[in-house]
This record gives structure tokens, sequence and C-alpha cells, in this order.
């Protein structure tokens, strides 16, 4: 067989990625064993009725041709109302392109800014597919730690010491996958001076922003970032469509008329019923309530369950769908901690140190489970510390 590009072996570096733990836990629940899965952040229940019937009804309308690059209008108008809701600036059509779910709109946001040998900052701890993104790119970058004694919220000094002179762009994630910090304003007034005096691109992953709304800041809003700012966003969290591929990134109208190219040679538009379901879906906000009510409700449920047990520091765990817990007063190995949970207790989370240094000595909860299920680990988790305590001593 012919040789693959050095590009397409170069997206992932080979070796131990930290999903380990959870392809075992996921190997051992599928051949029968009692594992609680807290390790993806998939939701249990399925997409609302509403969007699945305007599904059904756009397939039995004939909606099965060939779609305009950017996406249908009547999905880019609704995406752009949303837009508006989640970014605080007015936004209009000519401001979005719809893509195939969140990571294809953060491959085309670093395809749009990054040439081949440009380099990035990206705030960790990040979502895992963020350095792949910048490899399959060819772009350097560099990795800024937000720090767990500060809540995860990055400092814009540290960003700055990581900036060179070819630095294009600056990758951050608000509400954050995994820790479920809330960028603070003041946090992100300093990113937007530094993208401002240096005239850098700010990528802004936001797909978690419903589950906080009202908490939510969003960089674009800020003095000078929205004709800087590309705005990552999907309706799998917000509105219950993991498997239904609905993405968009928002932007300046002239860089979104560029990215169409992309789309051209990439995806060659979107599922024509998909996108008009979408539409539907975004149009009267099928499940986003609910879905955001389920979430804190369960991120309060989980806090209270494990509150007052010494062996763990909340770090984050404001918004989305993950608690982070600081277990390095137990084991300072994360990884090692992780697989004795799952198996000790037969409960699957993912080592913090999967989504940067930053997040080393901590586990993410996903809070992907009924609320009796995740009671049932808080109890699993905090009996396999207080014996991991005692058989240390």
């Amino acid at each position: 067989m012919p040789k693959p590009s050095n590009r397409l072996s170069g997206i992932l570096h080979s070796g131990k990625d930290g999903w380990e733990v959870h392809f075992a836990a996921m190997t051992r629940k599928e051949a029968g064993e009692d594992i609680i899965m807290l390790s993806v952040g998939d939701h249990d229940f399925d997409s609302p009725s509403e969007t699945v019937e305007a599904c059904v009804r756009a397939v039995r309308a004939g909606y099965h041709h060939y779609t305009q690059l950017p996406g249908i209008p009547c999905l880019r108008a609704a995406m752009a109302r949303i837009s508006t809701r989640c970014t605080g600036v007015e936004t209009g059509a000519n401001n979005i392109i719809a893509t195939p779910g969140g990571q294809l709109a953060l491959y085309a946001a670093v395809q749009g800014t990054l040439d081949k040998g440009d380099h990035a900052v990206v705030v960790a701890p990040y979502y895992a597919t963020y350095p792949g993104t910048f490899r399959a790119a060819e772009a350097d970058f560099t990795v800024v730690e937000a720090d767990a004694a500060d809540g995860f919220q990055p400092r814009a000094d540290a960003i700055e010491k990581a900036l060179r002179p070819n630095t294009r762009a600056i990758l951050l994630n608000t509400p954050n996958n995994p820790t479920g910090a809330i960028y603070s304003r003041e946090s992100l007034e300093g990113i937007a001076r530094l993208c401002v005096e240096r005239d850098l691109w700010l990528l802004s992953d936001e797909v978690y922003w419903a589950l906080a709304e009202g908490h939510h800041v969003s960089p674009r809003a800020l003095p000078g970032m929205a004709e800087r700012t590309l705005v990552i966003n999907s309706m799998s969290k917000s509105h219950g469509m993991t498997g239904w591929r609905i993405g968009w990134l928002t932007g300046p109208e002239s860089m979104i008329t560029q990215l169409t190219s992309l789309n051209l040679v990439t995806t060659y538009g979107l599922t024509d019923f998909v996108s008009r379901a979408a539409a539907e879906a975004l149009e009267n906000d099928y499940g986003v309530e609910q879905i955001a009510g389920i979430y804190n409700g369960r991120r309060k449920l989980f806090l209270d369950a494990i509150r007052g047990a010494n062996e763990f520091t909340v770090r984050g765990s404001e918004g989305g769908m993950y608690v982070m817990l600081d277990v390095s007063a137990i084991e300072p190995d994360d990884e090692k901690f992780a697989w004795g949970l799952l198996d000790g207790e037969k409960v699957g989370v993912m080592p913090g140190s999967s989504f940067g240094e930053a997040a080393a000595g901590h586990i993410r909860i996903s809070l992907c489970q009924p609320d009796g299920i995740l009671l049932e680990a808080a109890a699993r988790l905090r009996r396999f510390a207080s014996a991991y305590r005692s058989k240390a001593a």
C-alpha cells in the first residue's frame, strides 16, 4: 500500500491519550458488568419528540436534495437568532455558516485563520480534539494552563507570555469542558485586550452556553471583538441532538463568505430534512429550558451528595454537563485513581490529565445519568476514597 500523507498521520500522536479508562469501562459494561458510566458527555435521554417529528415531516415532504453550501436560509436565520442571544451581539444570517456538528465548526475556524507554520495559543484544560485540529492545519500551538486554584480562570498575563511573532489566534472554551468553569468577564476582557493589541483572532467555543444562560459571557460582545471573534456552536448539548450533527460558526460576514469555499470541498452542504428540523428546533427552543434544568439539577444533586467528603475539592463546575473533582489529596496520579475506581467500585470517569496538565490530579464526572445513578455513583466514590485513604495509611 502507498504511504499515507504526513498530514493524516500527524493529526493524533501515538501512544496514550487518556481515554483508555473510558474505553475499558464501556467494554466491561457491554460485557454485562454493573458499570456506571460517568466518562462521556452524551445525553442519557432522546432528542425532543417535537424535533423528531419535525424531521419526519421534512422527510415526507420531499426535502431530500442538495442544499446551499453555507446552510439553507431558514436554518442560518434561526442560528443567527440564537447567536444574538448567546453572544449579546446582533447577528444576521450572513454572519453564520452551518456545519455538520461543532467539531467541523472548530475545524473550519482553525483552517480559516491559520496557515501552515502559524502559531496559536490554546487555553487548557481543553476539549480533547483541540490539539489534533491544529495539527490537521499543520499549525503550531502552545498550551497555556489555567490554574485549578483560580477556579480554572484563564490569565491574560500567562497567555501574553506564550504569544509569538507568528501567533494568529487564541482558542478558549466557556463554559468549559472538562472543568465546568464559566469564564468571568474580567478574565475575558484581559484576553480581548491582547487580541485587539496584537490583531489576533479569538476562537471561542461556546457550545455549552445554554446550560449556563444568564451567567455566560461571550467575548464576541466585548469592545473591538466582533470583528475578530469566531464563535463555535452546536445543537448537540443545548437541544439534545448529539447524533444529528448540526453546528455552526458565527463571525464577520467577510470571513463567513470565504469559509463557504471550505464547505465546497468538505461537506458540500448539510442534509436538507435534518436542516429543516434543526431550524424548527432553534425557532421554538425545543428542549432548551428542560435540558438546562436537568443538568443544573443534576449538578446540585451530585455536589450535595459528595459535600462534606474531605477527600475531594470541587474545582470549576459552575456550568455545563460536568463536575471536576480534585482527588490529589487521595492520589496525585489521576489516571491511577480512575483505574482504581473502575476496578474497585465499577465507576468509569475521565482522568483530568486527559485534558491538559492543569487538570492533572482531578477526575471529570459526566452528569449524563439519571439522579438515582448519580447518587449511587457518589456513594461508591466516597466509599472508594475512604478505603483508598485507609489503605494508604
